[in-house]
């Protein structure tokens, strides 16, 4: 894993102190090895975090003729395979490098070759003959690609902040991303959280040459229209799943240094860690965040499965003063405004991980999206089955199934049953009609804008932007399969991925890997019948039965726990607020930095400190509110 600088300029040489300035901002990325290639009109800038060919793997890297030249961020599991095959054909290595093949791909494919990529990535690759600059990002969204246009061409870096070393990028929130983030938890690709500046979206490739920018996709998830049958029984399902997962597993253990796994004692990084046991001789080393608060640990859970596979376990544990403590770095790498405080105890796991001297460590993110493992999922069953008959008293009372492990659950009275499960009944048959009630509860945080922030937030209507970006045949769907793809294309790639996943374990340099993002599980998993994936209200049917006789059956019939950390409380103690706290809710901080309606947010700050902030909203809007604060006095105010 690494970090990832450029500049192409047209019209004059690149300043190497300006890559250096780039690249010196990725650090964390990659601590062992800085490289450059600077050359006409390219700069190309790599941090490396040294985890294949440890001795031999350093870039910027070229072909045999010095034609092509690439900066990779992320691992080509297959590359041993691709590696043998281009041999055949005639192609001389230089290393024993996973990001080598690129280059030598691409002399055969084209911008095809990441067609043949079976990974998590980021590559900006330079065509010397034609002048030409090729960025590339994963099918999913695990690494992250941003580009801004500046004078004479385009810069782009695996995190924003490397932009910022540039002096001529401006530094301004975008209101209309602002927006997005206070309804879907993170901006839409293309959009960034900062004027001027585009994230590559997920499965998607960039050219750029003398003639200009082309930006195409190249894979997307898709589903076949409804209704799906397989005349295959559940069993031979599950047994071609569990081999699809082993061989995902073992290709993903693929490093010249250890690896580790996440235990969070849910089902995903359970059957993670149990494949690595069982089909592997990795030994296997595992990490679990523990927590004060009952509501959100899951030790026991944890426990039970250490003791059955007999894992080299370390327990990180993470109190509400250590979530107040980090947050203000979590935002420094998030480098956007999140609404809840989960992504800091991750950092803090990845600490852990790094301090035990490993590297790498593979999670079990991404199998709720691909196998239909989310309340949101359930929650979305039941409201279509309740909107079919409204006037039914009965149905409703499915709701009571959902969210056990909540303390305070929006099914818990009738009264807020009525009112948060049935928005947007009439809408039914709509694609984005599962996520309705959660966009519509953020999007309160926007009443907390300042007018003209609001006003420019609020410009454009979510329903249709995220309409905008949907297929054209998706109406054709299964239900579920439009909710999965919608998760997948808002939650997962923006938030879970970026800014839980990759940016809090790369803070640590450290770096995560997703068995259950192969995009040859997600081609499976997507032409399975949804009977296979959510079994009435049980959650990924197909996923538990593949691990018959290999989980536990207390954690395989497990109900999903989601993973969530303290939120407003961590920011008070016995009714103080931490220091800086305090200081960016002050009526002067707030009017200086201008978002906020300064009266609504101390408003909100005083039944924070209060202890009276317990619902999902609020939260929400408290941690939203704080985190867009320390957004402005890190990357704007400075």
């Amino acid at each position: 894993m690494c970090g990832i600088a450029g500049r192409l300029n047209w019209n004059a040489p690149i300043d190497p102190a300006q890559l250096a300035a780039m690249i010196g901002q990725l650090h964390h990325r990659g601590p062992d090895q800085q490289g450059f290639y600077n050359r006409g009109p390219i700069g190309l800038a790599h941090a490396r975090l040294s985890i294949i060919d440890l001795s031999g793997g350093d870039q910027p890297m070229c072909n045999e003729d010095g034609t092509v030249w690439v900066v990779f961020n992320g691992e080509i599991f297959n590359y041993i395979e691709l590696r043998a095959e281009l041999q055949r054909r005639g192609h001389r290595f230089a290393t024993q490098s996973d990001t080598e093949v690129l280059v030598h791909l691409y002399e055969d494919h084209g911008d095809a070759l990441v067609d043949q990529l079976n990974g998590q990535f980021a590559f900006a690759l330079w065509d010397v003959p034609r002048q030409r600059l090729l960025l590339a990002r994963d099918r999913t969204g695990i690494r992250p690609l941003f580009h801004t246009r500046v004078p004479g061409g385009l810069a782009f870096a695996s995190e924003v902040k490397a932009l910022f070393a540039l002096p001529e990028v401006p530094r301004r929130l975008d209101a209309q991303a602002l927006g997005e983030v206070f309804t879907y938890w993170a901006p839409l690709p293309p959009h960034a959280v900062f004027e001027g500046i585009e994230s590559l979206p997920p499965g998607h490739v960039m050219s750029v040459d003398a003639r200009g920018t082309q930006t195409r996709r190249y894979w997307d998830w898709s589903f076949p229209p409804a209704p799906i049958e397989d005349e295959r029984s559940a069993a031979a399902c599950a047994d071609e799943l569990r081999d699809l997962l082993i061989d995902a597993v073992r290709l993903q253990l693929r490093a010249d240094v250890p690896v580790a796994a996440y235990l969070s004692g849910g089902l995903d990084s359970s059957i993670i860690t149990t494949l690595i046991r069982h089909y592997t001789d990795t030994p296997l080393r595992t990490f679990s965040l523990t927590f004060d608060d009952a509501e959100f640990d899951e030790s026991p859970w944890q426990q039970q499965l250490v003791h059955h596979l007999g894992t080299d376990h370390t327990t990180v544990h993470c109190t509400r003063a250590d979530i107040a403590a980090a947050f203000p770095r979590t935002i420094a790498h998030t480098e956007t405004p999140i609404v809840r405080t989960a992504p800091a105890p991750m950092m803090l796991l990845a600490a852990g991980v790094r301090a035990a001297g490993y590297k790498v460590a593979l999670t079990g993110e991404g199998a709720d999206e691909v196998f239909g493992g989310y309340d949101l999922f359930k929650e979305a069953r039941v409201r279509r089955f309740m909107a079919r008959q409204p006037a039914s008293r009965w149905r409703p009372r499915l709701l009571e199934r959902l969210y056990p492990y909540l303390k305070h659950s929006p099914a818990a009275g009738r009264a807020m049953t009525e009112r948060f499960f049935r928005e947007g009944e009439a809408h039914f048959r709509e694609p984005w009609f599962a996520h309705l009630p959660r966009w519509t509860t953020t999007r309160r945080i926007t009443g907390f804008l300042s007018p003209e922030w609001r006003a420019a937030a609020m410009a454009a209507d979510p329903i249709a932007t995220i309409t905008a970006q949907l297929p054209a045949d998706i109406s054709r769907w299964e239900p579920l399969c439009q909710d999965q793809y919608i998760e997948a294309h808002t939650l997962m790639s923006g938030y879970l991925l970026c800014s839980q996943g990759d940016r809090m374990a790369m803070a640590q340099s450290i770096e995560t890997r997703f068995p259950f993002l192969d995009h040859r599980l997600i081609a499976f998993a997507s032409q399975l019948p949804p009977r296979y994936k959510l079994m009435g209200l049980v959650e990924k049917y197909l996923l538990k039965r593949s691990m018959d006789g290999l989980l536990p059956d207390a954690l395989r019939h497990r109900t999903k726990q989601p993973y969530r950390a303290p939120d407003s409380q961590s920011f008070f103690h016995n009714g103080e607020p931490v220091d800086y706290v305090a200081d960016l809710f002050s009526a002067a901080r707030l009017k200086e930095a201008g978002y906020f309606d300064p009266q609504a947010a101390i408003r909100l700050f005083d039944k924070a400190r209060a202890g009276k902030v317990i619902g999902f909203g609020d939260n929400m809007a408290f941690v939203g509110m704080l985190s867009t604060l320390l957004l402005h006095d890190q990357f704007i105010r400075r």
